[in-house]
Order: C-alpha cells, then sequence, then structure tokens
C-alpha cells in the first residue's frame, strides 16, 4: 500500500488575492513615501524662465571661459577660504563682486550665504559657522573687474569627526 503524503494546507485563489495586494501595498506606499519626501526637500526654481536663460547660456558661457580663473575651496574650521587664481598667470584675481549660497543640495533647511572679504594673499575668506558633516555646495557668483559674471557650482565635503 502506498502512503499518500500530508499535503498541508492548499493555495487558494484567496491566498493568492491576499499576496497580490500586500505586494502592490508595500510597492505603493513606497512609492507614496518617495514622491512626499521628494516634494518636501524640493529646493525650487533654479530660474524663473528657461527659455531666456538658454538664449543667453552660451555666451556667458564662452565669457566665462575666457576669463580662465580657477576657484580653490579650503575648510578651515568655521571658515570657507577660496582661492580665485588666473589659470594663465598663477597670480590672485581681484574681483568686483562676490557672493553665492552655501548649502545642501538635497534642502534650503541649512543654506546661508557667506559674506566674503578679500585677504593680504589674496584669497577671499567667510565666516560660515560648524557645518554639519557631508555634502555641501556653494553656488558661487562672483563679477570681475571688467564686468563679465562668473558662477560656478563648488562641492565641499566636510568629514564626519
Amino acid at each position: 500500500m502506498v502512503e499518500q503524503a500530508d499535503e498541508g494546507r492548499k493555495l487558494t485563489g484567496w491566498h493568492v488575492l491576499a499576496i497580490a495586494v500586500i505586494a502592490f501595498g508595500i510597492i505603493i506606499s513606497v512609492n507614496i513615501f518617495m514622491a512626499t519626501k521628494a516634494i518636501s526637500t524640493f529646493p525650487g526654481l533654479e530660474t524663473k524662465n528657461s527659455y531666456v536663460a538658454s538664449q543667453k547660456f552660451d555666451g556667458d558661457r564662452a565669457a566665462q571661459a575666457a576669463l580662465n580663473w580657477s576657484v580653490k575651496p579650503t575648510m578651515t574650521g568655521e571658515s570657507l577660504m577660496l582661492m580665485i587664481t588666473d589659470e594663465a598667470t598663477g597670480m590672485p584675481v581681484r574681483v568686483k563682486s562676490i557672493g553665492g549660497i552655501l548649502g545642501r543640495a538635497t534642502h534650503v533647511n541649512d543654506d546661508q550665504e557667506p559674506f566674503f572679504t578679500r585677504t593680504m594673499s589674496g584669497a577671499y575668506t567667510a565666516k560660515v559657522g560648524a557645518l554639519d558633516y557631508g555634502k555641501w555646495e556653494l553656488r558661487l557668483e562672483a563679477v570681475s573687474e571688467d564686468g563679465t559674471p562668473f558662477r560656478q557650482l563648488i562641492e565641499l565635503y566636510v568629514p564626519k569627526n
């Protein structure tokens, strides 16, 4: 005589329905959570009218490239130092105005506008306070002595203590 194995529980249509509802429920819940976080942390528009900005982009980029500047950031304690040099001469550059926004890439809660002053060495320094560890961005805006705008996104990384 052949012994039959215990079949256990059968997979019914209700079980399959429950599995599908739970799986899609998890997927939809995660999507809603991610969409909510994306909307709540959106820092805003970069420009009011992208079409108008695009019409000037190539000319502005060529003028900025002609300046031939390089920017080297350094964080020391609560001070941010920018050494802006002319690549052709290697000398520090004097600007008409300099400013920008220092903050996180993902939200505007920690944004601040550093006030830069020129030092004797030709560098520009600003007191920015104690920055939390991680990635920071400085959206630098400067104007050369001849009036040419200079914009650059500078990434800073503050190590964990």
